[in-house]
């Protein structure tokens, strides 16, 4: 276990780093708003589609995995929206708080973390939980969010969550690295190295900017910050590894990923859809913030247990 915590440490060491240049002023909230651009649009993507153009359409694609993992994630979104719905949410705060309980910092954090720590066969299943959470949950935030405001569904609303899928850049490269690798096109050596540079450049720098983004949140609203992590870190992991090790028989590696991978802390592209629409950032702001800190320890533990290390 103690293995374990001492390679995951450095990785929230760089976001502790990042946390302290923000909070000294260092780095700056538009210093952060471009590195987090600059990551978002060409490094992670570049690293996204290298991985995506370099592995079979198999190690993607495996149903009962995408069963294992929507399940999992399902359950969890019903727990929170119940819970709050007894806490008399309205539609669009309660949508928000869902996603907090099981959206993931898979894209920033996970990718980079477990391909490393649990060998490059881990990125068909963190690649699959990724599209999971873009394509099908954050679609329906979206929905839930837009129709509450309107007050009905639209067609305007299934335009905004195409253009938003079409306009993501990891949904873009994952998209097009998979049609590489299922046309069998080779990626040329200069093209390859490329993409090998500019995505060497995701980790770090997501790492950074996850920290550097959460010296501008506050931990207000407390109670609900500790209910959402208790779901995100808890929960989460706890529902999916039920259903890839009982439900869907899932192979232990793949398994293994999908558990690591669940009990990563809130992703900061919540935090964006809650400004976004004005609903509820703070407390999102919280929940990213105390979620991170406390997964220092939880993570380490998960990935420790799924290793038997």
């Amino acid at each position: 276990m103690l293995m374990i915590f001492l390679q995951t440490l450095p990785f929230f060491a760089i976001i502790a780093l990042g946390y302290g240049a923000g909070r000294t002023g260092f780095f700056n909230e538009d210093a952060t708003k471009y590195l987090t651009k600059f990551v978002f649009f060409f490094a992670l993507s570049a690293m996204i589609f290298r991985f995506a153009a370099n592995i079979e359409l198999s190690e993607v694609w495996d149903a009962r995995l995408i069963a294992a993992y929507l399940w999992g994630t399902a359950f969890v979104y019903g727990i929170a929206t119940i819970v709050g719905f007894l806490r008399n949410l309205n539609v669009a705060t309660n949508a928000i708080e869902a996603q907090c309980a099981v959206i993931g910092n898979i894209g920033f954090l996970g990718l980079p973390m477990l391909t490393l720590i649990l060998g490059e066969a881990a990125v068909g299943p963190i690649m699959m939980m990724l599209a999971v959470d873009l394509i099908i949950f954050s679609s329906l935030v979206v929905i839930l969010v837009t129709g509450s405001q309107d007050g009905q569904m639209s067609i305007r609303i299934l335009k905004t969550v195409g253009l938003g899928l079409v306009k993501n850049p990891m949904i873009v490269a994952m998209t097009l690295g998979l049609l590489c690798s299922g046309f069998d096109l080779t990626i040329p050596v200069p093209l390859n190295e490329f993409l090998a540079i500019l995505g060497g450049a995701a980790t770090p720098g997501a790492l950074f900017a996850i920290g550097a983004s959460l010296a501008t949140k506050s931990a207000e609203r407390i109670e609900v910050a500790g209910w959402l992590t208790f779901c995100k870190l808890v929960l989460h992991p706890a529902f999916v590894a039920f259903g890839a090790l009982f439900l869907f028989s899932v192979d232990p590696y793949s398994a293994a990923v999908l558990i690591a991978a669940a009990s990563l802390p809130v992703a900061g592209n919540v935090y964006m859809l809650a400004q976004h629409y004005s609903v509820a950032p703070q407390r999102v702001s919280a929940a990213i913030l105390v979620s991170t800190a406390i997964s220092i320890l939880t993570v380490s533990l998960v990935i420790g247990w799924v290793t038997n290390s």
